[in-house]
């Protein structure tokens, strides 16, 4: 996701320093025109910052080590957070940013990588107003759109993570719904086909309902660890505001199931699969008959 969106940003025309901890990922954006940094501090040299980690432990690292952005970033640089976090890291980087006289932006995303790509990422903010407008030119050449949330940064963190419960809920449901008509031998394809022509006609479900029912768990475009992550950060904040969440502890335990199975290399939509084999279907996720063949 992230090489997606920095290769955008050099199209787009602005001035890009990238930093990975794999120097590999980043030469494919040298060839497009970006500053390879070897270390944190060689890319903080900037007016604006831009994070895309994989979780809480990473961005922390990158933050608050020494060398790290907090301590390299001139004050008045604003740091764009676009990882999905947990609340409560989202609002330690606000205070921390605050104090060393820096701006924190978080802007999580929705989008597989396939939208980062095509920069048709959604993009949702929060933080100080003329801080997002400032920004607004790299989320343009990142998104086809931005949602403004307000000046506390932790409540695009919370919508994202609602978003991620959202999306595992319909895998999960879609991956039910499959199994049932499956064991009953019918067109998992012609059942797709009917659901996202009529009921739901959204491009979520065409998209996971496609995975689901050709079983394209590899490679994975958001990988089932990930997947685990988002729900268990969503179930923090559930506890942290009282919020009973009973779906989200059942997608946690799935999830736990689909890892404890190996599944830490398939998309977070492998899920469905458990559905498929509690129903006592086959690899294919096909019914058999009694002679160990599925039916026509």
């Amino acid at each position: 996701m992230g090489a997606a969106m920095a290769a955008n940003l050099v199209k787009a025309g602005h001035d890009v320093s990238v930093y990975n901890r794999s120097a590999d990922k980043a030469a494919a954006l040298a060839a497009l025109g970006a500053r390879v940094a070897t270390r944190v501090a060689d890319a903080c040299r900037a007016d604006a910052i831009i994070t895309m980690l994989a979780n809480d432990e990473a961005l922390q690292s990158v933050v608050f080590e020494d060398g790290g952005l907090l301590a390299s970033a001139e004050p008045g640089v604003v740091h764009v957070s676009m990882s999905t976090i947990s609340v409560g890291l989202s609002a330690r980087l606000a205070s921390a940013h605050a104090d060393a006289g820096q701006r924190f932006i978080a802007a999580p995303v929705f989008g597989r990588p396939q939208a980062a790509a095509a920069a048709k990422l959604f993009i949702v903010a929060a933080g100080a107003r003329p801080a997002v407008d400032e920004c607004a030119p790299l989320f343009d050449a990142m998104g086809q759109r931005l949602f403004y949330l307000g000046a506390d940064p932790t409540a695009a963190n919370l919508v994202k993570l609602s978003g991620n419960f959202l999306i595992a809920s319909v895998i999960e449901s879609l991956g039910e719904a499959i199994a049932l008509i499956g064991k009953a031998g019918i067109d998992r394809q012609v059942y797709l086909d009917l659901l996202t022509s009529t009921l739901f006609d959204a491009p979520l479900y065409k998209l996971y309902g496609g995975l689901i029912v050709n079983r394209k768990f590899e490679p994975a475009g958001f990988a089932a660890p990930l997947g685990l992550k988002d729900i268990r950060l969503t179930l923090a904040a559930a506890e942290q505001l009282q919020v009973p969440m009973p779906v989200a502890s059942l997608l946690r335990d799935r999830f736990l199931s689909l890892l404890a199975q190996g599944g830490e290399s398939l998309d977070w939509s492998a899920i469905s699969r458990l559905s498929a084999t509690d129903a006592g279907l086959g690899e294919s996720g096909l019914a058999a008959d009694r002679s160990g063949h599925p039916p026509r």
